[in-house]
């Protein structure tokens, strides 16, 4: 499962069913923003959740680079989104490997996680990548909102170590999940199920969400062009 407004490319679900029923076979019985793509045969005491030995999840957070000439338009649009990428990294970092991220969760229990950290320059978006064996809730979304803070100038990485600490912080010295819609559940390993890609069914999800995609963007054409208007206009004062 995933946070309300989180996207999935490998959200698994385990249940009986008969051998006729095949990716495609099933996409028919689903909306068209759900589709199933791979399938595997498993044991029958297999738990979707609880079998899983890794999950990865990829933010993809708008954040233009500050002060590089390829931003330096956007920079100048939207300046409390810009990031200084160097400063970015060094808070990401701070999260990498094993800390007790009780700071970073409501859960009580599982907060100690080994974690993975990366994130890799893509135009204006910064993808950020947390991987591990499991993740407390809305963890990878606090994560992302603590370095994004420190990319932009409003915290330091002190404030990281002390979200890192034995020490609960709370209230205004701790930090709210970032938005859950630029999120993906983007792999999940198990080590005994054998996933075969229906290639049809893969097919028919890349057009599905293609479409998606291609409409969010005409939808964002729309609301820029309108915003460059308005910015054209404050300018001209």
């Amino acid at each position: 499962r995933t946070d309300a407004g989180v996207s999935a490319v490998a959200q698994t679900v385990a249940f009986e069913a008969p051998t006729w029923l095949t990716p495609r076979a099933f996409n028919g019985h689903l909306p068209g923003s759900v589709r199933v793509w791979a399938a595997a045969d498993v044991e029958g005491g297999f738990h979707a959740t609880h079998d899983a030995v890794q999950r990865t999840y990829r933010y993809h957070l708008y954040a233009p680079e500050s002060g590089s000439e390829s931003g330096s338009d956007r920079t100048r649009r939207d300046p409390e989104h810009a990031v200084d990428d160097d400063r970015f990294r060094a808070a990401l970092a701070r999260f990498d490997g094993e800390h007790d991220f009780h700071n970073l969760t409501t859960d009580e229990t599982g907060t100690v996680r080994d974690l993975d950290a990366r994130a890799t320059r893509e135009g204006d978006a910064l993808v950020v990548e947390l991987s591990a064996d499991g993740f407390p809730r809305a963890l990878v979304r606090r994560v992302v909102a603590a370095v994004r803070a420190v990319g932009r100038g409003t915290a330091d990485l002190a404030w990281i170590d002390r979200l890192l600490a034995a020490e609960p912080v709370s209230g205004d010295r701790g930090v709210g999940p970032a938005p859950p819609e630029p999120l993906v559940l983007w792999d999940v390993t198990y080590p005994d199920a054998e996933f075969t890609v229906d290639r049809e069914a893969a097919e028919s999800a890349r057009v599905a969400f293609g479409e998606r995609h291609r409409d969010a963007r005409h939808a964002a054409a729309a609301t820029g062009a309108v915003r460059d208007r308005l910015f054209s206009a404050v300018g001209e004062e």
